[in-house]
């Protein structure tokens, strides 16, 4: 993807080059205001509501935008309490920071840039939290071939996602910030709590960036990563958490991966989704194994990989892309199992033996077909 999505663009004039060169049929993964860009116009056409400082669209919108809006046509894009996007849009309203954390899988990263779309416009201010990220990734660092030649200038620094997001009065988004050293965590202190940003090397007016109206910060932290970085108290202090929880119903689960699975499959060039009796043992399967219970109530080992919604997704979609290419077929019962082996079997060995014990032991005594098709396949698991 191009460095520009990488890093965010600011102002109208940058966002509208980038729509107008790269059409959504052109790129892999569009941002959310590309891919969804009619439907945010409709919404800016026909808000009426009172908009907060900076924000593209009202409240009101942006949680029709978000969980959809039938009477408008609007599509719903997050499975979650509608109380959860309600906190988290009052949070961005103010002057303080929001964090995601949930399970990996439950849809933290997509809440969040969905929202950067609908309040900013702009979802591509973004920063990848890592091992390997410092303090230049986050505010701004330099062209230094600009920098020996004429010095510090403000045509030889180079913004970083949370420069251009205060400048341009935009969402900036951290993905997996307890990802990131403490130091470096710690380098948003200031910019959260005095809304500016000191540049030393240069002088006068340029040598503070004070943020705009709209500008905002929305972390994620996935709960298997808390404690590898633990964040500082005064960072705490800054931020509203807000978890993120694993969908509690089947049926919306099975539709949510139903609807998810057949548009990536199509985006592959698959004509045809899983079938629905494939599908509802892909999801039982992975709903199963994430309890740690089955539907007749037998205990099962708990699995140490995570087994989420995005990941049933992915097998439905590589279980797809399996039976079409590979056979011309609708998906089978063993698609479903060398995708299993690949989601369900990571790094854990256990984890397959664990896998494989399900397959014999409590879908053997299941009586339906494809439960009856998937137990014939097991021998397929690796």
């Amino acid at each position: 993807m191009n460095e520009t999505y990488t890093h965010g663009l600011g102002g109208q004039d940058s966002r509208r080059r980038i729509q107008e060169a790269s059409p959504v049929k052109n790129i892999q993964r569009p941002p959310a205001e590309i891919l969804y860009k009619a439907e945010l116009q409709k919404l800016k056409k026909q808000d009426k509501g009172e908009k907060p400082p900076g924000w593209c669209l009202s409240l009101k919108a942006v949680r029709a935008f978000i969980l959809g809006d039938e009477a408008l046509g609007i599509e719903p894009k997050f499975v979650g309490h509608p109380s959860t996007v309600d906190r988290a849009m009052v949070t961005l309203a103010t002057q303080r920071g929001l964090i995601l954390v949930g399970e990996p899988g439950t849809a933290k990263s997509l809440l969040s840039e969905l929202l950067a779309a609908a309040v900013s416009g702009c979802s591509t201010h973004t920063i990848q939290g890592g091992a390997s990220v410092t303090e230049d990734h986050i505010r701004y660092s330099w062209n230094y071939a600009l920098l020996v030649s004429q010095g510090p200038s403000r045509e030889s620094l180079v913004p970083a996602p949370v420069y251009r997001a205060m400048e341009s009065g935009h969402i900036v988004r951290f993905e997996e910030i307890t990802r990131c050293p403490l130091e470096v965590q710690d380098t948003l202190l200031s910019l959260l709590s005095d809304r500016v940003m000191a540049i030393p090397e240069l002088s006068g007016e340029e040598g503070m960036l004070f943020a705009r109206p709209g500008f905002n910060l929305i972390a994620t932290a996935n709960t298997r990563d808390r404690g590898v970085n633990e964040m500082s108290a005064a960072l705490k202090r800054r931020l509203n958490f807000e978890s993120v929880f694993p969908i509690a119903d089947f049926d919306t689960e099975f539709q949510l991966v139903k609807r998810e699975s057949e548009k990536l499959l199509k985006e592959s060039g698959v004509p045809k989704g899983v079938p629905e009796d494939m599908l509802e043992i892909l999801v039982t399967t992975f709903r199963e194994l994430r309890s740690g219970q089955t539907r007749e109530g037998a205990a099962l080992s708990p699995f140490s990989t995570v087994l989420s919604t995005a990941e049933a997704v992915s097998v439905a979609h590589s279980a797809g892309v399996r039976s079409w290419f590979l056979r011309g077929e609708t998906v089978n019962a063993e698609d479903i199992v060398h995708g299993l082996d690949g989601a369900a079997t990571k790094d854990d060995p256990e984890d397959r033996k664990r896998l494989r014990a399900y397959l014999e032991q409590t879908v053997r005594q299941r009586g339906e077909a494809p439960w009856k098709a998937l137990y014939e396949a097991r021998h397929h698991l690796s």
